[in-house]
């Protein structure tokens, strides 16, 4: 071989070798599938700027489609949201906005995308399912998951991956907006619907995001953000409850803090909640985000600190991970100027990049915007929607069983009120200002009487003013006909959807449990006609009635029933569906009666020689009136009836490590099959710290067919009786425990005992 040949030889062989080394690309350990979560977030996080891990921290509004380079400029966030489009609109963006976090980005880091689900997707054109409060007064949590499930498919194929609900808040007080977001007034109720929530969800690898935490539902006043007061042990024995078996029972990557303080300590600035309760003592293994503007409110509305950089800082090292508002902004210059340990934010980044990578974004991030129209708001969707109102919807009244309505006794009806003829979805509800998207109760009423009965319609009045000049209308139409269906209540909004005029909802609280504006006067005008009057309460929480109690011939209570509710409703009504729905939080007979939930101490209602009162004969506690609820937590009539025939429990002597078996037979002795909710119910009949009269600890809902006995079994964990002792001890003290079975938590079939034994 000449001299030539070798060189071009080798030449050729260095340019061989060149290319291979050019053409192939190393794929980093990050991008690696078959790598641990924690070396791929070791990989990532030794590659990425301060800057980089800053903005991870931060939320980005996503805008619109041919705005995402605008907006994010090349740079990846920690997460992101969009609001008020369609569901078809917001998967494509989406996607698209995916693609440009992975292939435009230095390093390629995806972006979680968020979205409101407290009932359905909120993108427009997706299933609205009932609002969270009836959600709870359907007493049945597989109910639930279902729901969750079809949402989670929706929230898929939209490309979304995080959820900001459910809400762990606890109902007592009524004159807060928000109580229509919560599952009740009883923790265990709130924590069964919670974790069923949560599993639907993470079914489709959706991740939920419990709120608020913590104690923020029992505001001062019942003013939405007001502190709320309270000690250690009602912290740990109510607040933390649902918290407690919601994180243990479901391991959820996101959690969602508060803007209220406890007992003077603001929530989103403390070590001690953020970081020694919820991740010490409660396990919290996920990343922290803040309520929408809570950070900034550290400066602004508890005045904790005049600076919002020092606000942040406070925030960061709580606990707080990813921050909505603007307190972020600045970390990158407050870490080169040594104010911020750089520590913190690299804690917080882990924790977001290991969720990111839990959620299997960097994989597979993207949603199907081809399969929305299939997935989307299907008749199988719509069905469960009904199916979930249906079961939700309570009957409080029946006054000689005048419902379900005999259609041969009545050739006319006259249906009025101000929620008798508008969807009412509640806040957090992205649906558009008319009515297509849902069916009211004039609607429900006109589509299932068809040209058999005629319907007469009038508003009477709005749902807040004082105005009455529509009431007569109302009266004419009712004397015209054999029957009234009058349907009040309040109405929600959020963010400037329709109504115009809120009367619940965040940031709606009342100063007063009655009925708003002019409509017990419009149902008092009604009554003076004759004519049989059925109640619809349709409404975000429960109101002061004692008249409509006194007076209505029926009531039937349907919290935000979604967009089948008038359906729901009208089928009710004539009994095509027989109701189930049980009051997860009790009725107040005034707003003075307040708080009136039925978990309360011993101490906290009726002497054992109290009367109750009147104005005409003053008695009593309250000398006018009684300290109970008008209708108590777990009340609800059906159109057949129930009969407790026995209760059987598997031991009397346990241990703290052991687990009764409770069996109850219920028999239907009507002639309509019937779901019948069985409610257990705890005492301790003596303790060294004061514990509720009773307390539920477990419910199961079945359906028993007519002339049929079910044989129901209930478990109750004996750790379940555990108390926070007087040195903050949380212990099950021996002694004596009734075990009651019953309706609702007035109205208790059997009373047994058992003895727990000490160690």
């Amino acid at each position: 071989m000449t001299l030539r040949n070798i060189t071009c030889a080798v030449t050729l062989c260095l340019l061989t070798l060149s290319g291979q080394a050019v053409g192939k690309t190393e794929v980093p350990p990050y991008k690696n599938k078959s790598l641990s979560i924690e070396k791929r977030v070791d990989d990532l996080m030794g590659r990425m700027t301060l800057r980089e891990k800053v903005l991870q921290l931060q939320n980005r509004g996503a805008g619109r489609l041919d705005e995402i380079d605008r907006i994010f400029n090349g740079e990846s966030f920690g997460c992101t949201h969009e609001m008020g489009t369609t569901a078809a609109e917001c998967a494509t963006m989406y996607k698209e906005l995916q693609q440009y976090m992975l292939t435009k980005t230095r390093l390629g880091i995806p972006i979680i995308t968020s979205a409101e689900g407290i009932q359905g997707i909120l993108q427009n054109n997706c299933t609205l399912f009932p609002h969270a409060l009836a959600q709870g007064s359907t007493f049945n949590p597989a109910l639930i998951q279902r729901m969750t499930e079809a949402a989670g498919e929706e929230a898929k194929v939209i490309g979304i991956h995080q959820i900001l609900s459910p809400v762990l808040d606890i109902a007592r007080e009524l004159r807060w907006g928000r109580v229509e977001e919560t599952f009740g007034e009883d923790p265990y109720l709130i924590s069964e619907m919670g974790i069923a929530f949560i599993n639907g969800y993470q079914k489709n690898r959706i991740t939920c995001m419990p709120k608020h935490f913590v104690a923020h539902g029992t505001p001062s006043g019942g003013l939405n953000c007001a502190q709320v007061s309270g000690g250690e042990r009602e912290l740990r024995s109510l607040y933390l409850y649902p918290f407690r078996r919601v994180i243990k029972e479901t391991n959820p990557l996101a959690l969602m803090t508060c803007y209220s303080a406890y007992d003077g300590v603001a929530i989103t600035g403390s070590p001690y909640y953020m970081t020694d309760i919820l991740r010490g003592e409660l396990g919290f293994k996920g990343y922290v985000y803040s309520d929408w503007g809570s950070v900034d409110r550290l400066k602004t509305f508890h005045a904790i600190t005049p600076e919002t950089d020092e606000a942040g800082r406070l925030a960061l090292e709580a606990g707080v991970d990813l921050n909505i508002d603007s307190a972020y902004d600045n970390f990158e210059r407050m870490v080169q100027e040594g104010r911020l340990d750089i520590k913190y934010i690299d804690l917080a980044v882990r924790r977001i990049l290991t969720v990111k990578f839990q959620l299997g974004m960097f994989d597979a991030p993207y949603g199907d915007p081809k399969a929305v129209s299939k997935v989307v708001r299907s008749a199988e969707k719509v069905a469960l929607a009904k199916e979930i109102a249906d079961e939700s919807a309570i009957l409080l009244e029946n006054k000689n069983q005048i419902l379900p309505l005999d259609l041969a006794k009545y050739k006319s009806i006259a249906v009025v009120g101000p929620n008798s003829n508008q969807t009412i979805y509640g806040d957090y509800a992205w649906t558009t200002r008319d009515t297509k998207e849902g069916v009211t109760l004039l609607q429900g009423l006109k589509d299932v009487l068809g040209n058999k009965v005629t319907v007469r319609h009038a508003e009477g009045c709005d749902w807040w003013s004082s105005k009455k000049d529509k009431i007569a209308e109302a009266v004419e139409a009712v004397r015209g006909s054999d029957l009234a269906i009058v349907a009040v209540g309040t109405r929600s909004t959020y963010l400037g959807r329709s109504p115009k005029y809120s009367t619940t909802g965040e940031g709606f609280d009342l100063p007063s449990l009655e009925l708003p504006g002019v409509q017990e006067e419009l149902l008092q005008e009604i009554k003076k006609t004759g004519k049989p009057m059925v109640v619809v309460l349709i409404a975000g929480k429960p109101l002061a009635m004692p008249w409509v109690k006194e007076n209505a011939d029926a009531l039937l209570v349907q919290w935000y029933g979604g967009e089948q509710q008038g359906r729901s409703l009208a089928d009710i009504l004539v009994g095509k569906v027989n109701p189930s729905g049980r009051l997860n939080v009790s009725f107040p007979r005034s707003t003075g009666n307040t708080p009136c939930f039925y978990n309360h101490f011993i101490t906290d209602r009726n002497e054992p020689f109290d009367q109750p009162g009147s104005p005409e004969e003053p008695k009593g506690h309250y000398i006018f009136d009684a300290p109970d609820p008008l209708w108590s937590f777990g009340s609800g009539q059906s159109y057949t009836t129930f009969e407790y025939v026995d209760c059987a429990l598997s031991d009397s002597v346990l241990t703290d490590k052991d687990q009764l078996t409770v069996t109850v037979k219920v028999k239907n002795t009507g002639k309509m099959d019937g779901k019948e909710v069985v409610q257990l119910y705890v005492r301790d009949r003596f303790s060294s710290v004061a514990t509720p009269i009773r307390q539920l600890k477990a419910f199961r809902k079945d359906l028993i067919k007519a002339g049929a006995t079910n044989t129901l079994t209930l478990k109750l964990p004996i750790s379940e009786l555990a108390l926070w002792n007087a040195r903050m001890q949380e212990v099950v003290e021996p002694g004596e425990f009734e075990i009651q079975i019953g309706s609702a938590a007035d109205n208790i079939h059997f009373t047994k005992v058992i003895t727990v034994k000490g160690k």
